[in-house]
C-alpha cells in the first residue's frame, strides 16, 4: 500500500506474538490482493480487464460494498472510481488496519496502536496520538487523547502532493484544506470521511457536523483553523 505499518502493543498476553504475525500477514495480503502498484494485483488486474469482478476474492467485494456505502454517505464525494476503473485506496488501508488492530486486541493485549502511514487505530489505552502540521514542518497542530476503541485519519497534500480529486470534476478540490482529520471509532470510517471531507472543501464541515459520533480539525490554507462538534 506504499506506506509504513507499526505496532504499539501494550500489556501483551501469551497469544498477542501469534497475533501480530496473524495482524502482519493480513497486511501483505491485503497489498497483494488491492495494491495499485502491482501488476499482478486482484485491484490491478481488474483494471486491465484481465479479471472478472466474479472471480475476485470475498475481500474485494467486502471493500467494494464498504466503498459503495461511503460514496452514498458523501453523496458522491467518496469514489471508488478512478478513469473508469476500480479504485479502492482511499479505503482499503484504513479498513485494514482496522481489522489488524482488531486482530491483536482480540488475543488479550491491554492496548494496540497500529499506525499506517499516519492513520491510526487505538484500543484500550490511554493513547496521544499527535497530529501533524502541513504548513510548518516537524510541528505537531493538535493532540487526540484517545481511549478505547477510537480512529484518526487526516488527508492532505503535506506528504504525497495533491492525490484527492473532486470526484465530479476530476480535478483537485476548488477550495483545499491544508489537512482535514477526522476522529471517530473505526478507521475505515474515519478514512474514507477524511477523503471525502478534503474533497469537499470548504462544503466539509457542515457535512462532518452532521455525522453523528465524528469529529473533525482542519488547518486551511491560509492558517487557519476549525474543529466540529463532539458528535
Amino acid at each position: 500500500m506504499g506506506t509504513v505499518f507499526s505496532f504499539d502493543v501494550r500489556g501483551a498476553g501469551p497469544r498477542a506474538a501469534a497475533a501480530l504475525e496473524a495482524a502482519a500477514a493480513w497486511l501483505g495480503h491485503v497489498d497483494e490482493v488491492f495494491s495499485t502498484y502491482r501488476p499482478q494485483s486482484q485491484v490491478s488486474r481488474l483494471a486491465a480487464g484481465t479479471l472478472a469482478l466474479s472471480a475476485c476474492s470475498p475481500e474485494v467485494w467486502e471493500v467494494l460494498g464498504l466503498c459503495e456505502a461511503a460514496e452514498r454517505r458523501s453523496d458522491g464525494w467518496f469514489s471508488a472510481g478512478y478513469a473508469g476503473g476500480f479504485d479502492p485506496t482511499g479505503l482499503v488501508k484504513g479498513w485494514a488496519v482496522e481489522r489488524a488492530a482488531a486482530m491483536v486486541a482480540s488475543a488479550g493485549a491491554d492496548a494496540v496502536c497500529v499506525n499506517g502511514g499516519g492513520d491510526v487505530q487505538v484500543h484500550g489505552g490511554p493513547w496521544r496520538i499527535g497530529v501533524s502540521d502541513p504548513l510548518r514542518k516537524g510541528a505537531l497542530a493538535t493532540v487526540v487523547h484517545a481511549e478505547g476503541e477510537l480512529a484518526v485519519a487526516t488527508s492532505g497534500p503535506a506528504e504525497r502532493g495533491c492525490h484527492i480529486v473532486d470526484p465530479r470534476t476530476g480535478r483537485p478540490p476548488a477550495t483545499a484544506l491544508a489537512s482535514l482529520t477526522v476522529v471517530c471509532r473505526g478507521l475505515t470510517e474515519a478514512d474514507t470521511c477524511a477523503t471525502a471531507g478534503y474533497a469537499m472543501g470548504d462544503r466539509a464541515r457542515d457535512w462532518l457536523e452532521s455525522l453523528p459520533g465524528t469529529r473533525a480539525f482542519a488547518i486551511t490554507a491560509d492558517g487557519t483553523s476549525w474543529t466540529t462538534g463532539t458528535g
